[in-house]
């Protein structure tokens, strides 16, 4: 895989929106070719899958095969065969919001969701992005964000204390995984925020 593949990852409210698409426009500036996508999502079959996900009422387990089921024809339509091109992708969540929201929200057992990332992203190398941008947001303060924004789906109308439980998970997988991560303090100005992820892709020689 030639390209770049990065995620932005926290839960709704944190920003990633705004500065996927300012760090798109950083890397075309450079003369990259970007691919702008999103999880669940990015593929017709797995935009369907997300609409399920985000408003029917089902367990755990079904949401998180329902995710990598997603996931999976993302991987093979979308993400692979950019990367394969030189592309840049930049993914709107990756596997750790299934860790973040089933494995910590929904309390589903971590190492069932282990096996699902290995059977879905395996290969000859596990398919993991080249850096994590996490926004790292107190639930509290992403709510009132939300407030008035929209009508919620069904996990941004969780309780507070679910979103708790997300984010430790989200610490969790960091703190796993340290070298691919980068921890951003999303509760600053848009301009800090940018700052700190312009900051961790040069870390990573990613852009100039």
């Amino acid at each position: 895989m030639s390209g770049t593949f990065i995620s932005f990852e926290g839960i709704d409210g944190a920003g990633k929106s705004t500065h996927i698409e300012r760090l798109s426009q950083a890397f075309k500036a450079q003369g990259k070719v970007v691919t702008l996508t999103r999880e669940p999502g990015g593929t017709p079959l797995a935009e369907r899958l997300r609409t399920m996900v985000l408003n029917d009422p089902m367990d755990a387990m079904t949401e998180a095969l329902l995710v990598f089921a997603a996931r999976r024809d993302h991987i093979v339509e979308v993400i692979r065969p950019a990367l394969a091109r030189g592309e840049v992708v930049l993914c709107d969540r990756f596997t750790d919001a299934t860790f973040a929201y089933q494995g910590g929200g929904r309390g589903f057992d971590w190492g069932v969701l282990e096996r699902l990332e290995q059977w879905v992203q395996g290969g000859d190398v596990l398919l993991q992005p080249h850096l994590t941008i996490w926004f790292d947001l107190p639930p509290a303060v992403a709510a009132a964000r939300l407030a008035s924004a929209r009508v919620p789906d069904k996990f941004e109308a969780q309780s507070g204390a679910f979103f708790e439980k997300v984010a430790a998970a989200y610490g969790r997988r960091c703190a796993s995984d340290p070298q691919r991560f980068a921890r951003i303090d999303a509760n600053l100005t848009p301009d800090a925020v940018w700052e700190q992820v312009i900051a961790s892709v040069r870390i990573k020689a990613l852009l100039p």
